[in-house]
């Protein structure tokens, strides 16, 4: 009777590591079956074209590094859109002054600016004058005018562009095209499209 007791717990110690492991098997088995999963990450909504704020009669000024003002937007009204960071403005009005010091102005029935000014689209009876005034060598800037229904406006690089029917107006010379690219820095005009050009002689009227 000794002996059968000592067999069989002989036995139960030589399966017992490996009952134990089928134990630690199962209960494995089951928490991965009943652990919740991991949740999702959030998505993220995505940002509509929607204003996010409004302004009304409002002036936005920026400046250079001295303190000097650099350029004024003003509107009767602006929708600010948060996925672009753009400012729509109904009747916008600017006044900008170049590295020189010359005064530029722009209006239009509408227009679209990023947050410091430095690019603006002008939409509607768009108009942008440089006025006259002396260069660094001295001479005289003439008088600048450009007319079209839109407008592209680069402050930085001080260039203007448009892809529509556009007039320009320079001193008492006057060119029309379908297309326009001007650089005030290089003093480059580009004009396409149907081109018309009408030059004054100095001193001519």
């Amino acid at each position: 009777m000794m002996a059968l007791l000592k067999d069989a717990w002989d036995r139960f110690l030589l399966y017992l590591p490996v009952s134990f492991m089928g134990l630690l098997a199962l209960g494995s088995y089951w928490l991965v079956r009943n652990t919740p999963a991991p949740s999702a990450p959030a998505v993220q909504r995505a940002v509509s074209h929607s204003p996010d704020y409004f302004m009304q009669q409002f002036s936005v000024r920026t400046f250079d590094a001295r303190g000097r003002i650099r350029s004024e937007l003003q509107g009767d009204k602006a929708r600010h859109y948060l996925d672009t960071q753009w400012l729509e403005v109904d009747n916008i009005r600017i006044r900008s002054f170049d590295r020189q010091g010359r005064l530029t102005t722009a209006s239009a029935r509408r227009g679209l600016a990023n947050e410091d000014i430095s690019e603006v689209q002008l939409f509607g009876d768009a108009v942008l004058v440089q006025e006259a005034n002396a260069t660094l060598q001295g001479s005289a800037a003439q008088r600048t005018e450009f007319r079209g229904e839109f407008l592209h406006i680069f402050a930085k690089t001080e260039q203007i562009m448009s892809n529509q029917p556009v007039r320009l107006l320079r001193g008492s010379d006057s060119f029309s095209a379908d297309s326009l690219n001007f650089d005030n820095i290089e003093q480059q005009l580009q004009l396409h499209g149907h081109v018309r050009v009408t030059l004054t002689p100095p001193g001519g009227k």
